[in-house]
C-alpha cells in the first residue's frame, strides 16, 4: 500500500503546535518526501523554541508511523537563529552566562555527556577520510570482511548521506523490514549486518538535507536499528568534519577512528584535518590507512607511484599515530566493487585481501580491551 503526501498531511493536521495552531498551518513543515512507505521531512523552528517543539516532533513522527503502509519515518526538527538574534539562554543558572559563549561554562555539561552504549555492541569504530574520492567506502567494507575473518561478529553502517555507497558495493538492494518493535533490521550478507540510508531511497535521489536532518539520520540508523549482539560496529563516515562526525562523536562513545589517505599532499593536509578533529572529541586514532598507495602493472609487473608514494606512512610518523597499511591501486579492487562482490570475500586468497586482513588484525589488536571475542 502506498502512501501520499496528502495522507500525510491529513495526519499532521491533527497536531497542534505549542501555540495551539495545527502544524500544517504553524508554517514550519519541510517539503514531505512520501514513497514506497518511507517519509521523511522537517519541522524547521527558531532556536529558542526548539525545546518547546520537540514533543510535537515526536508526537508527528508517531502520527506518521501509524499511518498503514508507513514503514520508516524520519522527522527532523530543524533549529536556526534568525540573522542578528541572540543566542538562546545558557541552561545554567538563571540570567547567568559563561565568560566565553562559545566555550562550555567551566564544570558544566559537555556535549560529550550525551554518549551511551548501543546495547549489544562492544566497540563503535569510525572510517573517516579528510576529502572524498579516497577509496575510503570500499576500504571499509573490506576492512569490515577483514574483522569477520578474525572470528568477529561484524556490522557495517553506511553514514554517509549525501553519497551512500553500500548498495552498490554490496550488491544490496532490498528494503530493511521492522520488527515487532518497530526497529529496522540490518540487511545480512557476507556475514555481516549492514544498514545504509541507500537501501531507504532510490539510488538516483538527491539527498538535500540541512545539517539538523543529516544528525537526525545518523543518529536514527545508530539507535533504531536491531544490531544484535556483535563485536564491532563499522561506521563508513561521510568525508569531511562535519555534522555526521559530530554527531556520531557526541552519541556514542567511540573506541577509535581510522584515517583513509591517498599518498597526494592534498588528501594528506584533509586527513590531518580529520584526524585533528577525533583528537579534539578524545576518540583514539587507531591509524592511518594508504590507499591507491601504488600502481603495478599486472602485464609487465612495472611499478608506477601514480599520487607519489609514502606520504601517509611519513604523515602517521610525524603526528605519532599507528601507519596501518598500503593498498594498491589495483584493477581488482574496483571491478570487485563495482561489481557488488567485495575483494576480501571473493578473491580471499588473493594478495590484496591479504593487505585488508593485515590491516584488520592491526585494528583488532587495538580493540582487545573491549571486545570480549578477543
Amino acid at each position: 500500500m502506498s502512501v501520499t503526501q496528502q495522507q500525510v498531511l491529513d495526519s499532521l493536521g491533527r497536531i497542534k503546535s505549542p501555540r495551539g495552531v495545527a502544524l500544517t498551518n504553524a508554517n514550519v513543515l519541510s517539503a514531505i518526501s512520501a514513497s514506497d512507505g518511507k517519509v521523511f521531512f522537517s519541522i524547521n523552528v527558531e532556536a529558542a523554541e526548539a525545546r518547546a517543539w520537540e514533543p510535537v516532533r515526536a508526537e508527528a513522527e508517531a502520527a506518521v508511523r501509524a499511518i498503514p503502509g508507513v514503514t520508516t519515518v524520519m522527522v527532523a526538527l530543524t533549529a536556526e537563529r534568525k540573522p542578528g538574534s541572540a543566542p538562546p539562554p545558557s541552561r545554567g543558572a538563571p540570567g547567568v552566562q559563561p565568560a566565553h559563549a562559545h566555550k562550555p561554562p567551566q564544570g558544566g555539561t559537555s556535549p560529550m555527556s550525551r554518549q551511551s552504549e548501543i546495547p549489544g555492541i562492544a566497540a563503535v569504530i569510525a572510517v573517516a577520510s579528510g576529502k572524498g574520492g579516497v577509496g575510503k567506502s570500499t576500504t571499509a567494507l573490506n576492512l569490515a570482511l577483514g574483522l569477520r575473518d578474525l572470528g568477529l561478529k561484524v556490522g557495517l553502517l553506511d553514514a554517509d548521506i549525501y553519497g551512500p555507497s553500500m548498495p552498490r558495493l554490496t550488491g544490496l538492494r532490498d528494503k530493511p523490514e521492522l520488527n515487532a518493535e518497530r526497529k529496522m533490521i540490518p540487511l545480512k550478507r557476507f556475514g555481516l549486518a549492514i544498514m545504509s540510508i541507500g537501501f531507504l531511497v532510490e539510488e538516483e535521489t538527491a539527498m538535500i538535507w540541512r545539517g539538523p536532518m543529516v544528525m537526525s539520520a545518523v543518529t536514527q540508523m545508530l539507535r533504531d536499528v536491531e544490531w544484535g549482539t556483535l563485536d564491532v560496529l563499522v561506521v563508513d563516515m561521510p568525508p569531511g568534519t562535519g555534522d555526521a562526525q559530530l554527531t556520531l562523536a557526541q552519541n556514542v562513545p567511540l573506541k577509535g577512528a581510522v584515517i583513509i589517505s591517498t599518498p597526494q599532499d592534498l588528501s594528506l593536509i584533509d586527513a590531518r584535518r580529520g584526524l585533528a578533529m577525533f583528537r579534539k572529541v578524545n576518540v583514539p586514532v587507531l591509524g592511518i590507512v594508504e590507499n591507491m598507495s601504488y600502481f603495478q602493472c599486472p602485464h609487465c609487473g612495472t611499478r608506477s607511484d601514480i599520487f607519489g608514494h609514502g606520504g601517509a606512512r611519513h604523515e602517521a610518523e610525524k603526528l605519532g599515530v599507528p601507519f596501518l597499511g598500503e593498498i594498491p591501486l589495483h584493477m581488482a579492487i574496483r571491478a570487485t566493487s563495482d561489481a557488488g562482490n567485495p575483494l576480501v570475500d571473493s578473491q580471499p586468497d588473493g594478495p590484496h585481501a591479504a593487505i585488508y586482513r593485515a590491516i584488520a588484525g592491526q585494528v583488532r589488536d587495538q580493540l582487545k580491551s573491549v571486545i570480549a571475542a578477543v
